[in-house]
């Protein structure tokens, strides 16, 4: 790495946009890190007050029930679908897509019902079964060939007529769109391809 790019990702400008990563569980680190290099800062929430002043948020992977509880634990739940409702840009990856969805399969947990799919929780299978696979090259141009980490992965299930499948794999939607509310069933933090978070940046920057 350049000594440019360093101060260029390090450093965002204190005017650049804010974007909120839940801080209940999940790899927050690796997403807070994917923002710096964006040149967008990054902040942990834990509490109503965290959301204000952001221009989007991101809810990591993790276990759904804690998340779950979590939310109710940290009196989130009305205050994130009142950021959603304002206009805020969300993007769920792996159990944070559970929680966006309208509803959980498979040991169902209440979810926010932000976005107009379904999920299924555990749908590959244990840790043990988690795997590495490439989009398909029939996924929506730009989203092709996108190296894709699944952990205890969801599926995603009869997604609404206002939902848009960005990226499959194997035919199966692995990335979905619903105006500025994101979901995917992979780990978008564990690469180095950054197009998910910025696709989330771009939803608000318009």
């Amino acid at each position: 790495m350049t000594e440019s790019s360093v101060l260029l990702h390090d450093f965002p400008a204190p005017d650049s946009p804010i974007v909120g990563v839940l801080g209940i569980q999940g790899d927050i680190e690796k997403h807070l890190a994917a923002l710096e290099r964006l040149s967008v800062r990054g902040r942990r929430v834990l509490a109503p007050k965290d959301l204000e002043g952001l221009h989007g948020l991101i809810l990591p992977g993790g276990e759904s029930t804690t998340v779950s509880k979590g939310l109710v634990r940290f009196d989130l739940v009305k205050p994130i679908a009142e950021f959603a409702e304002a206009g805020g840009a969300l993007l769920g990856t792996c159990a944070g897509a559970i929680m966006l969805s309208r509803a959980a399969r498979n040991h169902p947990v209440p979810t926010l019902g932000l976005i107009d799919f379904e999920t299924e929780r555990n749908a590959y299978g244990t840790q043990r079964d988690s795997f590495v696979a490439p989009t398909d090259r029939e996924s929506k141009p730009g989203w092709a060939d996108m190296e894709c980490i699944f952990i205890r992965a969801p599926r995603i299930l009869s997604p609404g007529t206002d939902v848009e499948v960005l990226a499959r794999v194997d035919g199966e939607p692995v990335l979905v769109r619903q105006d500025r509310r994101f979901a995917c069933t992979f780990h978008p933090e564990l690469t180095d391809d950054l197009r998910v978070h910025q696709a989330l940046i771009e939803s608000f920057s318009r």
